[in-house]
């Protein structure tokens, strides 16, 4: 699981970079940093919910 959100957080940070660096994709950017924030906080819930289990 661990591997998987790590992998998606470097494709979205990637995108996020080319965004930017590619005059006239800012939507590319911007699709980049929203799909990080949302991958970061959905492996931030899982990592709390799975260390309270007993």
């Amino acid at each position: 699981m661990w591997t998987l959100i790590i992998i998606l957080l470097a494709i979205w940070l990637l995108l996020t970079v080319l965004g930017f660096a590619i005059k006239g994709l800012i939507w590319l950017a911007v699709l980049g940093i929203v799909l990080f924030a949302v991958t970061a906080i959905i492996g931030f819930i899982r990592r709390g919910r799975s260390g309270t289990r007993a």
